[in-house]
């Protein structure tokens, strides 16, 4: 049964429209966009095993925050992560052969979608999981005294999880310079987060003392700047922060699991940041589009036809 009564209303328009973009912020969020609607074009073609959670309506998170963070940040993903990996690294080939288990792969194609190592990010598809041990990192970040954070992204669902309470109460106890990014998109894999979750996310964190700070907007210009102080907070050692993104998830909870109704869907595409910069900034946004979807289109084609990633013993 689902109940899509429960599910929130997107969040509300930006007053002034969305902020015309630098070209490097606008090409990122249409790679990524663009790269995960290709993976589930290649899974309805039979060419991936397993599953996979596409970002797709939530890519302007990490290309807001990731310009805030330097290299010596760490970065603790979640199942829901190839827009956290693009945003980092730009490295669409790798993380396509990864899926697709061809030469070139990340991880040598054994991490598949959901389980990344490389350069001071690491995904995981067990929820809850990241957060202690993202906290665990942050204690050596103080301790090595470099001014670098940890940032773990997590889902609302995730706050089941009791591992996640008593990371936060580390966190705050030995003022760990800890960002926890919630990714709230209404909806735990099918059931509506009204039906799962007492409470809220604020109240939760005001419980141990860590600060929070919410955003609704989807202006990839407004949120960099209104993080901009919170991510100095948590560097300065000040104490640790949550940062609730209320967004919304415009594909499947993976590859074609969705169990909201089409008017859900429908309300929830409507205020997609993608349909709403290219009605504000059609003169900017049709030339990047159709640029990017080219260079997903060739990226599929030469990965595609890479032989298959043999495990290495390093």
């Amino acid at each position: 049964m689902t109940m899509d009564v429960m599910a929130p209303a997107p969040p509300p328009a930006e007053p002034t429209g969305l902020t015309r973009l630098a070209p490097g912020d606008l090409d990122r969020l249409l790679l990524i966009r663009h790269f995960e609607l290709a993976l589930l074009d290649l899974f309805a073609q039979g060419r991936l095993n397993g599953t996979t959670h596409t970002c797709l309506g939530q890519e302007y998170i990490p290309v807001a925050l990731y310009a805030l963070l330097d290299d010596g940040d760490h970065i603790f993903s979640n199942h829901r992560g190839h827009g956290h990996y693009l945003a980092r690294f730009g490295d669409p080939h790798g993380l396509l052969a990864e899926i697709m288990g061809r030469e070139g792969a990340v991880c040598n194609g054994v991490g598949g979608s959901q389980h990344i190592y490389r350069d001071r990010y690491l995904s995981t598809g067990v929820q809850g999981q990241s957060l202690p041990v993202a906290a665990g990192v942050a204690l050596h970040l103080k301790r090595a005294g470099a001014g670098h954070i940890a940032v773990v992204h997590m889902g609302d669902g995730t706050w089941g999880e009791g591992a996640v309470y008593e990371a936060l109460n580390m966190a705050r106890l030995w003022r760990l310079p800890l960002l926890v990014v919630v990714e709230n998109n209404g909806i735990a894999q099918s059931t509506p987060t009204a039906a799962e979750m007492a409470g809220t996310v604020a109240d939760r964190a005001a419980a141990f003392g860590v600060g929070y700070h919410r955003v609704e907007s989807l202006d990839v210009v407004r949120i960099r700047g209104s993080l901009a102080g919170v991510v100095e907070d948590v560097r300065s050692g000040s104490r640790p922060h949550v940062v609730e993104f209320l967004t919304h998830r415009v594909g499947p909870h993976s590859k074609g699991d969705d169990s909201r109704s089409a008017d859900v869907v429908e309300r929830v595409r409507q205020n997609d940041w993608y349909r709403r910069y290219r009605s504000e900034h059609p003169e900017q946004f049709e030339e990047a589009d159709a640029a990017q979807r080219r260079a997903v289109a060739d990226i599929v084609r030469e990965v595609g036809a890479r032989p298959e990633a043999r495990w290495e013993d390093r």
